[in-house]
């Protein structure tokens, strides 16, 4: 048996909770129309409990609550002082001689939720004694309320069933009527079929390829999680999973439900203590014309290969990101990396942007600018903004990094795959994905080799 009382402005009630051996839980709450104090609605929570119980012919019980005082006083280890109460222990006194066995335990009340919910009720409801109110039935629901969803339905057809059937039989489900029908022909208008395959005519009048649960279920999980996941929010993956060609009528809440239930999403959250402030846009004349570098690190642990750094190089014209891992960032080796892997992969540059570290401002750099004719800018300490992209870049890599590790050793085998689902997700002040920007077009990912689109 649980037990227990609230008293507010509004008014005391008292809840009990009689728990079967079986797991059957019977519910008894009541409302006290006179004046009480805290303690004393926890008596008579208590004192209503045992009484049902011995109307129940219950022999043997286990009083659980979450007040100390009635608890240990009513154990004898605590003395009643009080007045008011010690009429309240004489009667469960008396009330405990009815019981074969009986003992009182003390829990907090963080395990005590449904009986403080009856009594919290009990005194917020104001009824007439006249009323009768019947007891409370609480079901269970394990799906949502709405038609519309991801999960199988009961025929085991697709959502788009009967839209397909209409398209390529001119049929409608047997049991519709005229009203169902104009519903079905208004929505076929915005379907196309192509052989087996059913697409949505999107507003830019791209065709998207309509899938069921079992289709939406392996998108949902290769775009968040996936090889190439980049662990987005809901919203972000719902635009994602458009732009990749694929539709079903609850994606955007599916993909907010499922992100919700990340893991490790919830792990390696954001911890946000500042208000936004507004993007201070840096104008680049034309794509790889303006660089940003900076070094993630020191990472600790270090990866399996001895690498504790990340260089980091961004264009920001494209939002497209180089990097490579590194035991220590030296000058030689941020030199090698930009002849290497920018100038020879995108041509020369008109300007370089990057904080006042020593291996990024020394004599060998100066030396690879003057080569080729680069400009050499230093962000100024006290404009941190001024090289944001970068440091923004920074962020999502990490953060894309720690979600995919599955060993705290392995991140620098991640970093190929971080990039790559970096490049292929859509930036907010591009509003299209760096790949894109790039090549002219989207990358191909797993999912769509599996699942082709169009």
């Amino acid at each position: 048996m649980c037990f227990d009382g609230a008293s507010n402005a509004l008014g005391h009630g008292i809840g009990v909770i009689l728990v079967s051996p079986d797991g059957n839980h019977y519910p008894f709450t009541a409302r006290l129309n006179f004046f009480c104090t805290n303690n004393i609605a926890e008596y008579e929570a208590c004192i209503m409990g045992l009484r049902v119980a011995i109307e129940r012919n219950i022999e043997i019980l286990e009083v659980y609550g979450d007040s100390a005082l009635v608890i240990y006083q009513i154990r004898g280890e605590w003395e009643v002082r009080d007045p008011k109460l010690i009429k309240y222990s004489n009667l469960v006194a008396g009330l405990i001689k009815e019981f074969k066995e009986i003992t009182f335990h003390y829990f907090p009340r963080e395990e005590n939720q449904l009986a403080d919910a009856l009594a919290t009720l009990a005194s917020m409801f104001k009824a007439s004694k006249k009323a009768e109110i019947m007891p409370l039935k609480m079901s269970i629901y394990e799906v949502p309320a709405h038609c519309c969803s991801i999960e199988k339905e009961a025929d085991g057809r697709p959502w788009f069933y009967d839209i397909l059937e209409y398209i390529k039989n001119q049929s409608y489900p047997e049991q519709a009527n005229e009203n169902d029908k104009r519903t079905i022909r208004r929505m076929a208008a915005g379907f196309v079929l192509d052989g087996d395959i059913l697409y949505k005519r999107g507003k830019d009048q791209i065709l998207l390829r309509c899938v069921d649960n079992v289709e939406a279920r392996k998108i949902l999980e290769d775009v968040h999680e996936g090889i190439c996941g980049t662990h987005a929010n809901g919203f972000s993956m719902a635009r994602k999973i458009m732009r990749l060609g694929y539709y079903w009528l609850t994606m955007e809440s599916d993909c907010i439900s499922f992100a919700r239930k990340c893991h490790k999403c919830q792990i390696y959250g954001d911890k946000i203590h500042v208000a936004p402030s507004p993007l201070h846009v840096m104008t680049s004349p034309w794509p790889f014309s303006m660089w940003g570098m900076d070094v993630i690190g020191p990472i600790s642990p270090k990866a399996s290969n001895g690498h504790r750094f990340i260089f980091v190089v961004i264009d920001y014209f494209t939002k497209w990101i180089e990097a490579a891992s590194f035991a220590n960032v030296t000058r030689t080796a941020v030199c090698k990396f930009l002849k290497k892997e920018i100038i020879c992969r995108y041509g020369l540059s008109e300007r370089i942007i990057s904080d006042n570290a020593t291996n990024l401002n020394n004599k060998m750099m100066k030396e690879v600018c003057e080569q080729f004719q680069i400009k050499h800018h230093n962000s100024s300490p006290y404009r941190p903004r001024m090289n944001g992209a970068v440091e923004a870049a920074n962020k999502n890599i990490k953060r894309i990094i720690g979600k995919m590790t599955e060993t705290y050793e392995d991140w620098h085998e991640k970093l190929p795959f971080a990039l790559f689902a970096y490049r292929t997700s859509v930036r907010t002040s591009t509003g299209a994905t760096p790949f894109s920007l790039v090549y002219g077009m989207e990358a191909v990912l797993p999912i769509e080799v599996e699942i082709p689109s169009l």
